[in-house]
């Protein structure tokens, strides 16, 4: 008996270890929209330029919106024995239309149809990200003006460095995001190319209007190479090239989270909603929320490194290697989309300690730089000598365990005699982080700016 799929070419059916293989719809019914969108374009297409008749397209878009019904519902039957999402839906459409469902397939084969799909998918968890990423920088952006004037210790190798303010510090990361926000929407961009109509690799020889499908389907244009189009898988590539760096950022806030919120730093609290208890310390709080958006990084770019895996070896133009491809958008995406919504949970839930944070603030000599730049501009020194007569003030202070501010003018004097009480002045957080005016620095005035820039630029 022929096989059911690939006609006359096959006289038995596939082996069982083969259909376990080979089977792509355990996974690849995510595309089920996405392929019933193609089909009904396509086959509005083929009645436009009489290729079929309007009546055989009128049949064939009522199947697969009677299809999409059953599959929204949960009725819809799933067949390991039909591979994919493709022969799912069209078997299906045979049993609801009839002989007219055979026509759909005219002028086109899985190769491009599946580059559509998958196109459609990537291109509709793009523009999900970039809403949940504009979610998650205006949410910093609330933060950051709460917090404009609240310092902290800034740090560099992990050890205080320089006061800054929280405002400041998250606006750092609405940095981050409105790149990654560009990467997907760049992404998008370049992705927004239609490959129906490419057929197997060599294109049709139909009349097909392929830049009819193209606008039908939201594409800016149809791809301008068959063999290209259905070989490439660039924009998943690009799609996850853009979700790894996204990935990146979010572990590196998550870290800071869990860093912040330890009873050794005690900077930030997270309330129950994204903390966890333990089975055996009654005293524990921990933020499981941001460890695993830490992890998940790893899940993200892995997936990434998977895809480009799969994709370094092969020869044009489809091979079935690529069948492989959408496992890794699919976790990588929905992992990530996950994150960025814990993520905007977390940074509206954070209750920063802000006591606390100023009081690290002026911990570990933070306004050395300040008593250089002091020494600078009002005494006149070259920056190096004033470096090492601060560096020598900080050894004087560590030596009795004191702070900078703490030392007596007369020792301070006995470093360089054109010290004068108005030191004291520049030594205190406040006036160093007010200090900061240059453009992108720390000063809450700076902080505002910024943060009225961004709210210009979101809309």
């Amino acid at each position: 008996m022929s096989n059911r799929m690939w006609g006359g070419r096959f006289s038995a059916g596939p082996s069982a270890i083969m259909e376990e293989i080979n089977a792509s719809i355990d996974f690849d019914r995510k595309l089920y929209a996405q392929d019933i969108a193609g089909s009904k374009a396509h086959a509005a297409m083929l009645a436009r330029q009489g290729i079929i008749s309007a009546d055989d397209a009128g049949k064939i878009a009522e199947g697969l919106d009677a299809i999409k019904a059953e599959i929204d519902g949960g009725t819809f039957t799933f067949s390991r024995a039909l591979e994919d999402i493709h022969m799912n839906v069209e078997a299906r459409l045979k049993e609801l239309i009839g002989p007219a469902a055979g026509r759909l397939h005219t002028a086109r084969s899985r190769n491009d149809q599946v580059a559509t799909d998958f196109r459609l998918w990537v291109r509709d968890a793009l523009d999900h990200l970039d809403d949940q990423l504009k979610a998650l920088i205006e949410a910093l952006l609330k933060r950051a003006a709460e917090h404009a004037d609240t310092v902290m210790p800034g740090f560099t190798h992990l050890q205080s460095a320089q006061p800054v303010t929280f405002g400041h510090h998250l606006m750092a990361y609405v940095e981050m995001f409105a790149r990654d926000r560009g990467r997907v929407q760049d992404a998008r961009k370049r992705l927004n190319e239609c490959p129906l109509g490419a057929a197997a690799l060599a294109g049709t020889s139909f009349p097909i209007d392929r830049f009819a499908t193209a606008a039908a389907l939201g594409f800016d244009r149809p791809t301008a190479n068959s063999l290209d189009s259905v070989s490439d898988r660039d924009f998943a590539l690009e799609a996850l090239s853009a979700g790894a760096i996204i990935a990146v950022h979010l572990s590196r806030f998550a870290e800071e989270i869990v860093i912040w919120s330890s009873a050794q730093f005690g900077f930030v609290r997270l309330s129950d909603s994204f903390s966890t208890g333990s089975s055996i310390m009654p005293q524990k709080r921990n933020p499981d929320a941001a460890e695993l958006v830490r992890a998940k990084s790893g899940r993200i770019i892995g997936d990434l490194n998977a895809l480009l895996i799969v994709m370094k070896g092969l020869p044009l133009a489809y091979q079935k290697d690529m069948q492989e491809d959408k496992e890794q958008a699919f976790d990588a995406i929905e992992n990530l989309s996950l994150c960025l919504e814990a993520m905007t949970g977390m940074v509206s839930d954070l209750a920063p300690n802000v006591a606390r944070l100023a009081a690290a603030a002026g911990s570990g000599f933070a306004t050395a730089t300040d008593l250089a730049d002091y020494l600078v501009r009002v005494l006149g020194l070259p920056f190096r000598e004033a470096h090492h007569v601060t560096g020598r003030l900080v050894g004087l202070a560590a030596e009795r365990g004191i702070e900078l501010h703490e030392i007596p003018l007369a020792d301070m004097q006995a470093e360089h005699a054109g010290i004068t009480d108005a030191v004291y002045g520049v030594l205190t957080v406040e006036n160093s982080v007010r200090s900061r005016v240059s453009y992108g620095g720390t000063s809450p005035e700076g902080v505002r700016v910024q943060i009225a820039r961004w709210r210009g630029l979101l809309g």
